[in-house]
């Protein structure tokens, strides 16, 4: 058909024509929808949204506390009260006490002397006593010969000595010397598991002997041997018992 030229309706070249038109249609559309889509596809893919988050900043809590500050308390104090101060009273005396004799009672010794003179001053008051650790009886002669040279020794004397070491006749007659003039010595052997003691004992016993009258003996081996609970663990120093056993022996012979 030529321009200028048209089919008339119902015609075939008619019906082509609406045919083909309808086509072109369909064509058109579906090349804009198939663009539309095409391009939705592309701005989604170009826009992709990241998966959903919470949309809060993570926040680290720290463990939970009591809300206060912390103190440390220190350990109670306690206060330990000083001991009371105790005063300890002499002991009763066991034989008396006696009256001392006029002009008094000097008392020389080791640390047996020690262990005995609060026993001894309970039963002969005024007595003065000297006592050490240890002392030797040639010592206890110089003791003797200073204390009568100053007029401080008693009219009686009271000779412990002999625990320590070896007692000779000789030392036995300077000690009698030392104490010319006192009315009254009394010895006191010894009862100590020593070599010398058997020697120590019978000089002394023989000395007295000697100086009848004056130097009189205070038997301590004969009265203790009997009674070892008198003595303490070493065998030489005294028990309480044994330490007023003795100075009730010495004040009898006082």
């Amino acid at each position: 058909m030529t321009m200028g030229q048209h089919s008339r309706p119902g015609s075939a070249s008619h019906r082509l024509r609406i045919a083909t038109t309808v086509a072109a249609v369909v064509v058109v559309v579906g090349g804009a929808i198939t663009a539309a889509l095409t391009l939705t596809r592309s701005s989604a893919a170009q826009g992709r949204v990241p998966a959903a988050t919470t949309g809060h900043a993570t926040t680290t809590v720290p463990p939970a506390t009591s809300g206060h500050a912390t103190t440390t308390v220190p350990p109670a104090t306690t206060t330990t009260a000083a001991p009371a101060t105790t005063t300890t009273a002499a002991p009763a005396s066991v034989t008396g006490p006696i009256t001392p004799p006029a002009g008094g009672v000097t008392a020389i010794g080791d640390s047996i002397m020690i262990d005995i003179e609060p026993y001894l001053t309970a039963d002969v008051p005024g007595i003065r006593v000297d006592g050490k650790v240890s002392r030797q009886f040639e010592t206890g002669i110089g003791i003797v010969q200073a204390d009568r040279a100053a007029g401080t020794l008693g009219s009686v004397l009271v000779v412990e000595l002999g625990t320590n070491g070896t007692v000779t006749t000789a030392d036995f007659d300077a000690m009698m010397q030392a104490a010319a003039g006192v009315k009254r010595i009394v010895f006191v052997n010894v009862d100590v598991n020593r070599s010398w003691a058997a020697g120590d004992n019978q000089v002394l016993a023989a000395g007295v002997a000697r100086y009848p009258g004056v130097a009189v003996l205070a038997d301590w081996y004969s009265e203790s041997v009997g009674n070892p609970s008198w003595f303490t663990p070493d065998g030489v120093h005294l028990q309480p018992a044994g330490a007023q056993a003795l100075a009730a022996l010495i004040t009898s012979k006082i």
